[in-house]
């Protein structure tokens, strides 16, 4: 604490304080201070007060050890000073005779005797105090439980039993009797038993996140994987680095484990890293390091047991090491606790759990599904499906390199697999260059090497990287007498260099007259090395001459300029007329290629189309093969631009098809996925197209594209959101912003800003309340510094004003709505401001009554000023118009407020804003929820029946005419129930 409270006052607030905040640490050693400071006052109700919050510090907090002791004194304050016990402070007192037994069963340091003379004393003293048993019986049934003993008489003295006042609340009393139906080997029984939990009828501070964790791996024995899938989702994030739910973390890495996850189980032991140091109760330590054993067996048992792994502090572990560690550790609380049992209960549970052969294959549990060749840096990385294709390499050397040389001649997508065979043996020990002159010199090989790894960088927008490679291959291909490759590389770092990104704009507004000019500099380049490199061979001197025409391309791409045009088909003609004379057939289709993109960027789509259509038609005659799928992928896109979705969505799947038979092409079509979730979307198809999205986002990490990866999977993790599944989105969002690169800083700290808003916005619609608005909270602080994006700071501080109003915390709200509207006057957000202070206003007004209508005017009276800043900038609303909108919130924030004549009007206003409906259902139902306010105002609370009956009647006429029966049902009801009470 700050400062000492000075008197019971500020003693009771400080303890109202902590006991918002989270368990943990902080909140126990703050519950310490308060005791002290209770002391100190001689004042034994706030002793006992604060004795009780220390102790559910504790309880919660994993310290089993102080539990019973801090008991142990509010029990003798309760035999000396009866009477400063209340009757919530007794009934506390009384439940809290659980959470000792519970507690000292938890510590083997603790007699059996002595847990069994508590029983005793609970006994005693419920019966003494005229309580039921049933409570009393549950703990009894739970210790006969834990020693493994014959439950069923135990079972039956608790189950049989009416419920009580004291009773376990119903949540966990169901899951203690499901999990006495599971230890009998009854999955099925088990899970009904559970079902008012699983399905969220039933809940408490421990569950449904105790019960979902148990019913994991039942659910997939009994052949519910989809459920478990989902269940495993939220019930995780239900346990997520609690130390007090540590057991159910165990079990969640356990069930990963067990599913073919065992790359997410790590992604999940590192995030709850902090759990094996802060927790203090050994029974459930052990059943996490259980959970955390079952985990690592399996990982190292598939061969990853030196992949890094999050372990004890202090010092770096290995799953192997980690493993070593837990188990000894584990086998060494099992043993304790069956020395003070006097069974083997705990040894053979852990035996069992640690036998278990996985039940799945494999589970898909998250958008993002890796495998631990993905997570392992030592482990080649996981290509794509097996191709239909295979590259037949040849076993030796001179051959491997002679072939390599051959398909890059042909630009034949197996020159790289060549090429990444000849990378290894290369940096090998003890490589030895053949003695063969068709093979040439070692220099030579060193440079292929490089321009094929520049080739790579410039696939994954590395282009500072790729130039630098391309010069150093120049330089070593003229150390090894090929002038002709020389000069091709050097174009080509000409052309990667033109495609680095501007630090400043170059005159232009977006940087595309500097890019412009870089491109015709690249050119120009390329065209005096064209000039001064005589006697280059005719494919050579064809990628050149490709090189030079997609300078240009890319020049009018970067500014769609008419000028530009000309130039750019000049090139494309001069490569498809060279090409054709030398019969070079994949430069042939290159420049038919490039002829169509330039045609589609200068917005003859059509003609495009039809160069498409014609490019295809040879290829599929003459071939490369190879080619299809980029062709494909291009009609696709331009599909897509003529809004003919169904078309692009043949021409890519088709494209994703043929990409899947060569193994390069396969792993490299991210863009492929993309688009075709674009064409998914526009069919109405989202589930589909969020797969794809993934999958183009999977690819674009693979290859190295981070930044694009991370905005993919961002547009998923919204789509995911937009479709209604939130588990799914969380996630994915906590997948990746545990990603070690994001807390590097490697990522642009926008990316992760929004990544960090689309979470937040995600847990406010699973109804986290709490954590949506410390993330929110958190981000619209650090969104205040962003001077060059004030009207994002706008939009997120505005949405964060609205969840602290949701909160009931107005005063903060008001504050962080101020910034937002100071945002705004920088950078104008009307709907966004509009609709959070309108939304701010219906808050206050609802929950504070007339009390709150002074501060919601207010709010309302600001979101007045944006409508007409939005009207005099001629804004349109892209949802509700500001001033309907507005009218309409008037009507029900006076209406919570009391002040029904000045809503009923208000109403009224916004009826004669609307107008009259018409076949548009949106305005439909905006203008039938008016109606039905306006008359439930004057029909129920200004008590005029009759004309809010002739309202009500007139406009279900409307509605039935107009065929919009939906939108008619609410009023429909309302004029029953008014009729009725007439």
């Amino acid at each position: 604490m700050p400062t000492a409270p000075q008197n019971t006052d500020e003693l009771y607030q400080a303890l109202q304080d902590n006991q918002r905040r989270p368990y943990g640490r902080t909140r126990t050693v703050t519950a310490e201070e308060l005791v002290d400071a209770a002391e100190r006052f001689e004042d034994p109700l706030a002793l006992v007060r604060t004795l009780l919050e220390l102790q559910e510090a504790y309880a919660y907090g994993s310290e089993p050890r102080k539990s019973p002791v801090v008991f142990a004194r509010l029990l003798t304050l309760f035999d000396e000073q009866p009477d400063v016990f209340d009757e919530r402070l007794r009934h506390l007192l009384f439940w809290r005779f659980k959470w000792v037994a519970n507690a000292l069963r938890a510590l083997p340091e603790i007699p059996l005797a002595s847990l069994r003379q508590w029983l005793k004393e609970m006994r005693d003293r419920y019966e003494k105090a005229g309580l039921g048993l049933q409570p009393y019986y549950g703990q009894v049934y739970q210790l006969a439980s834990h020693l493994g003993e014959d439950t069923a008489v135990a079972y039956e003295l608790w189950a049989g039993r009416t419920r009580t006042a004291f009773s376990d609340c119903e949540a966990c009393e169901i899951c203690e009797r499901a999990l006495y139906h599971l230890a009998a080997g009854d999955d099925e029984r088990a899970l009904r038993a559970w079902e008012p939990v699983l399905a969220g009828q039933e809940s408490c501070q421990e569950e449904p996140a105790r019960s979902l964790s148990y019913a994991l791996l039942p659910l997939l024995r009994t052949g519910d994987t989809d459920r478990a899938r989902a269940l495993h989702l939220s019930g995780y994030r239900g346990c997520r680095r609690n130390a007090s739910m540590v057991g159910e973390v165990g079990r969640h890495l356990e069930f990963c484990a067990l599913t073919g996850n065992e790359a997410r189980g790590l992604e999940l032991l590192a995030e709850n890293r902090n759990l094996f140091d802060e927790v203090d109760s050994p029974l459930d330590l052990f059943d996490f390091l259980t959970g955390v054993d079952v985990l690592l067996r399996r990982v190292e048992s598939l061969g990853h047991g030196e992949l890094p792994a999050a372990g004890y502090a202090g010092r770096s572990w290995t799953v192997a090491g980690l493993g070593a560690e837990v188990r000894g550790r584990a086998d060494d609380l099992a043993a304790r606790f069956d020395a003070r049992n006097g069974t083997t209960a705990l040894t053979d549970r852990r035996r069992a759990r640690i036998d278990r052969a996985p039940l799945l294959d494999a589970l898909e549990l998250t958008l993002r599904t890796r495998t631990l060749d993905e997570v392992d840096p030592a482990a080649v990385p996981a290509a794509a499906p097996a191709p239909r294709r295979t590259a037949d390499l040849p076993g030796d050397l001179p051959a491997l390199i002679l072939r390599a040389r051959e398909l890059d001649e042909q630009a034949h997508p197996d020159a790289q697999l060549c090429w990444a065979r000849l990378r290894k043996l290369v940096a090998a020990r003890g490589y030895t260059h053949p003695d063969d002159p068709a093979v040439g010199p070692f220099v030579r090989l060193r440079a292929e090497l490089l321009a094929d790894e520049a080739g790579r960088a410039g696939d994954r927008d590395d282009f500072a990287e790729a130039a630098d490679l391309y010069e150093e291959a120049a330089g070593l291909y003229e150390d090894a007498g090929a002038p002709g490759e020389a000069a091709l590389s050097r174009a080509s770092a000409a052309l990667a260099s033109a495609e680095i990104p501007a630090d400043g704009d170059g005159g232009g507004d977006d940087g595309t007259e500097a890019k412009a000019a870089a491109m015709t500099a690249a050119h120009a380049a390329m065209v005096r090395l064209h000039e001064e490199t005589p006697g280059l061979a005719p494919y050579l001197e064809a990628r050149l001459l490709r090189l030079r025409a997609t300078a240009l391309g890319l020049r009018l791409q970067t500014s769609v300029s008419e000028e530009h045009v000309t130039a750019a088909f000049a090139e494309v003609e001069l490569l498809h007329a060279f090409a054709d004379r030398h019969g070079i057939g994949g430069q042939v289709s290159g420049a038919a290629l490039l002829r169509a993109g330039t045609h589609a960027v200068s917005g003859d789509l059509a003609t495009a189309v039809t160069e498409l259509d014609a490019l295809l038609l040879r290829l599929k005659e003459h071939g490369p093969a190879w080619h299809l799928p980029r062709t494909l992928g291009l009609r696709g896109r331009i599909n897509l631009g003529r809004q003919d979705a169904q078309a692009a969505h043949a021409d890519l799947s088709e494209g994703l098809r043929l990409a899947g038979e060569w193994a390069t092409l396969a792993a490299d079509n991210g863009r492929l996925h993309g688009d075709l979730a674009q064409a998914l979307m526009h069919l109405g198809r989202a589930d589909e197209a969020l797969r794809h999205l993934t999958r183009s986002a999977e690819l674009d990490l693979r290859r190295g594209s981070r930044t694009d990866a991370f905005c993919t999977y961002s547009n998923a993790a919204q789509l995911s959101l937009d479709l209604g599944r939130i588990e799914d989105c969380i996630a994915l969002l906590d997948s990746l912003l545990a990603d070690p690169g994001v807390a590097a800083g490697e990522l642009d700290d926008r990316l992760v800003a929004q990544l960090r808003l689309t979470r937040a916005r995600a847990l406010h619609a699973g109804e986290d309340l709490k954590a949506a608005t410390a993330e929110f909270v958190a981000l619209a602080a650090e969104s205040a510094g962003w001077d060059d994006d004030p009207g994002s700071h706008a939009m997120i501080a505005s949405e964060t004003a609205v969840l602290l109003g949701e909160s009931g915390e107005f005063g903060r709200a008001r504050e962080v709505m101020d910034q937002a509207v100071a945002a705004h006057a920088l950078t104008p957000r009307y709907e966004h401001l509009s609709n959070a202070l309108r939304e701010l206003a219906r808050l206050q007004a609802e929950r504070e009554g007339a009390d709150g209508l002074a501060a919601a005017l207010a709010h309302l009276a600001e979101a007045g000023r944006i409508a007409d800043e939005a009207r005099a900038a001629a804004f349109e609303a892209g949802g509700r118009s500001l001033d309907t909108a507005l009218a309409y919130e008037h009507g029900r924030v006076h209406a919570y407020a009391g002040e029904y004549e000045t809503a009923l009007a208000a109403l009224e206003k916004t009826l004669g804003l609307l107008g009259e409906p018409d076949t548009d259902q949106d305005r439909a139902g905006e203008w039938a929820e008016c109606m039905r306010l306006a008359s439930a105002v004057e029909g129920i609370y200004l008590e005029r029946t009759a004309p809010a009956l002739i309202r009500l009647d007139a406009a279900l006429s409307r509605l039935n005419a107009l065929g919009h029966t939906d939108e008619a049902g609410p009023l429909a009801s309302l004029a029953a129930r008014l009729r009725d009470e007439a």
